[in-house]
């Protein structure tokens, strides 16, 4: 089967075993509510017997209750004193008394009845034995499968949400590598071209670049990359954790972002983050990433357009506020439930990786929160709470902890 159609499956066998639920707990309601009739009749039976004047009313009693006994279908089997079966009602197999090896297999049957059922006995006119209905084995029986449907149940549930926990790791690194390569392509497709220039003849290239420019901005690209590979190797294993000041983060943020705003239609970025803030336990490689991503978000939803974007860093109880917000149209009602959800994207072509990346990055490596608050129409506006500095101990690499400093 499809993997896809699991949960299909899933469901389906959920309704089964719930209706065999159902269907077993009515089995017994319809059983007790028969055998109250009948006891009720063998009473009234009794009763008409030993009040009744007539002549042979406690025979016909005795026939009619005997009848009722039957319907009951509990088998029974009557030995007289010397342990010789003389009567019986209800077998599961037919018996010939005149047969002996018929008797014989009866005196067994009567054994296993005995297990169950301490039997009844008389010194001066024998015993009874007798067993459960047979309603009660099968009533026995569907309990067994019920259980064996629950289990079953929890089996396909567990295939089923680790199949779906696996696919979401893969659409994550998946879109993970994609978001690589997009990155590291800029820096290479810039370092390509100062290789062309590199091989000019020098005077040509004098002409075009400087020295000094060139080593300039081959670092710079050196260093893109170089970035980009850093954190993704902190993506790979937890990281270190170590007091990171908020306002530097938000001032890092800036330095990078504002030379790269679009220029037409212009987009403005503003920045507010007091020094006074407490430092934040952080990795601050990450914290920047999973920020910028907030950022470069906003910048999509510019795109073509223009506006502003405000970021902003505040004190909330034992954690800080970071705030990303824009102008633009807002987040798709459609996806604001699954927004941070891998591959769930509204741009043509995106990849639905840096919303998920973040929140990555902010709930799982810094046990922090993100959540979007913006309005339709009113823009975009994205909080991230990141806890305060432990002031004692910190995460070191590998999820261990060490001092600070």
């Amino acid at each position: 089967m499809n993997t896809r159609h699991w949960p299909v499956a899933l469901a389906l066998l959920a309704i089964a075993v719930l209706g065999s639920y159902l269907l077993y707990t009515e089995q017994l309601v319809r059983e007790f509510r028969k055998e109250a009739e009948a006891h009720k009749r063998m009473y009234a039976l009794v009763q008409r017997g030993l009040l009744s004047t007539e002549s042979g009313a406690e025979l016909q009693a005795l026939v009619d209750l005997q009848s009722e006994l039957r319907q009951l279908e509990v088998p029974m089997v009557l030995l007289d004193p010397e342990g010789v079966p003389y009567a019986h009602a209800n077998l599961p197999f037919p018996v010939d008394l005149s047969s002996e090896a018929d008797r014989q297999r009866l005196l067994r049957y009567v054994a296993q009845l005995d297990q169950r059922t301490p039997p009844i006995v008389e010194e001066d006119h024998g015993s009874i034995h007798f067993g459960p209905p047979p309603v009660i084995g099968r009533l026995r029986w569907a309990a067994t499968l019920q259980v064996a449907g629950a289990v079953l149940l929890i089996f396909v549930g567990y295939v089923v949400v680790r199949g779906a926990l696996r696919a979401e790791r893969e659409r994550m690194w998946s879109a993970m590598a994609r978001e690589l390569a997009h990155q590291m392509g800029t820096p290479l497709t810039s370092l390509k071209g100062w290789h062309e220039v590199l091989r000019l003849p020098e005077v040509d290239r004098h002409q075009m670049v400087s020295d000094a420019r060139l080593a300039r901005e081959v670092g710079a690209d050196v260093d893109r990359l170089e970035r980009v590979s850093r954190r993704f190797e902190l993506i790979g294993k937890p990281p270190a954790l170590s007091p990171v000041p908020a306002d530097a983060v938000v001032r890092e943020l800036e330095r990078y972002l504002k030379p790269r705003l679009p220029k037409s239609p212009p987009v403005s970025l503003h920045v507010r983050a007091s020094p006074e803030l407490p430092a934040v336990e952080a990795n601050q490689v990450l914290l920047v990433w999973a920020l910028e991503n907030l950022v470069k978000n906003s910048l999509d939803a510019l795109a073509g357009r223009g506006g502003r974007i405000r970021v902003a860093a505040f004190r909330s109880d034992s954690a800080v506020r970071f705030m990303v917000a824009d102008d633009g149209p807002g987040v798709d009602p459609g996806v604001r439930d699954r927004l941070f959800e891998p591959g769930v994207t509204t741009k043509a072509g995106g990849w639905g990786v840096g919303l998920s990346l973040a929140r990555r990055i902010i709930e799982d490596v810094h046990d922090g929160s993100i959540r979007s608050t913006g309005r339709p129409g009113g823009g975009a506006r994205f909080e991230v709470e990141v806890p305060v500095q432990n002031p004692r101990r910190t995460r070191g690499e590998g999820g261990e902890e060490s001092r600070d400093g």
